[in-house]
């Protein structure tokens, strides 16, 4: 992870092989003093692969896998993930993607979140979180 300090608060880049690489000019995930950041990110995984065209739970699977990657690289887990953002497509997807939300996400506390209607996108469902760090990495 490369950091750098601003006004006397440090924020580092997270990066991982475990999870999917940026497509463009951002970072994995950024943490922040005990926060962490994560990029949008969408159902291609490393260890999964890319999800069978049309399989939401697949594509949920893949992109919370990315999401928990980033968290735990950054020093988190997903016990810690305060805050996550849905991207869906098709609000069909809504009830298979929230079947494997919850093999995710099982409590006692669950994060909070939003869903974000995309239609035309190119990703069939995305992920984002914010977390905070149970160890500081470096």
């Amino acid at each position: 992870m490369g950091g750098a300090t601003l006004a006397g608060v440090t924020q580092e880049a997270i990066k991982t092989e475990r999870a999917a690489p940026p497509r463009g000019p951002y970072n994995q995930g950024v943490g922040w003093e005990a926060l962490i950041f994560t990029a949008s990110v969408g159902p291609n995984n490393p260890q999964l692969g890319e999800p069978p065209a049309g399989d939401a739970r697949a594509a949920a699977r893949g992109a919370l896998e990315n999401v928990k990657e980033i968290v735990e690289a950054g020093g988190g887990s997903l016990a810690t993930v305060l805050k996550v953002t849905c991207y869906l497509r098709d609000a069909a997807d809504y009830d298979a993607v929230n079947e494997v939300y919850r093999d995710y996400f099982t409590g006692p506390v669950l994060p909070t979140r939003s869903l974000v209607p995309v239609p035309g996108s190119r990703l069939q469902v995305a992920f984002d979180a914010i977390a905070y760090r149970t160890q500081v990495t470096g």
